[in-house]
């Protein structure tokens, strides 16, 4: 907990509280449902709550916008933007029922009004959303053809209506065969962990 209140010392305390109840919930859904790895379930706050809050260090959603998160697993990056953004609308999917459970019960159990979730393929969602987030669920000109077609016009955020794509590792390669405009951040640029040193922000747009 204290790694997100370094970066982000301006929480409020509903925020604080709110991050706080994650270890503990994810510690007894994840031993009934295993949707984190157990070397990393003891690094939770640096390895999947800092890592979904680094698209909060490149933009700060606006009221009323609406972000779908695809590949979910068990909530992220949805949940902690869900907190960190709480006047923004969080969509969350994916096609493991047994994650999503595990998603419904840290919603509910933290009373997020802005969340909902729904066990679906990617290809089979409607509707439009500003934003399209994820954690590297496939390779990215994959990905970019399951969702562009969901993304909406309307731009009313500071960067322009797209994917955020949380990835490590090689992207070059993924990139050239892609025919659209994007821009990659590095992580380690905001976060001074080892873990962050080799992870990308990817904004296709």
């Amino acid at each position: 907990m204290e790694i997100v209140r370094k970066y982000f010392p301006q929480l409020t305390n509903r925020q604080k509280y709110l991050f706080s109840r994650l270890q503990p919930l994810y510690n007894e859904w994840n031993s009934k449902i295993n949707v984190i790895s157990r070397k990393d379930i003891s690094h939770l706050y640096e390895r999947h709550v800092l890592h979904s809050l680094a698209i909060a260090k490149i933009v700060k959603f606006k009221s009323n916008t609406h972000i779908l998160d695809v590949g979910t697993g068990g909530g992220f990056p949805g949940i902690p933007l869900a907190i960190m953004f709480p006047d923004t609308q969080f969509h969350l999917v994916d096609s493991t029922g047994k994650k999503i459970k595990v998603v419904q019960e840290v919603v509910v159990n933290l009373g997020l009004e802005n969340v909902t979730y729904e066990q679906a393929r990617a290809e089979q969602l409607t509707g439009k959303y500003d934003f399209i987030v994820s954690r590297a669920v496939v390779a990215l000109p994959v990905f970019y053809k399951w969702v562009s077609n969901l993304i909406s016009r309307t731009n009313r955020n500071e960067i322009p209506n797209g994917i955020l794509y949380l990835k490590g590792g090689d992207y070059i390669e993924e990139l050239k065969q892609m025919n659209t405009l994007y821009r990659v951040y590095s992580l380690s640029d905001y976060f001074g962990e080892e873990f962050f040193k080799t992870k990308k922000l990817i904004h296709l747009f």
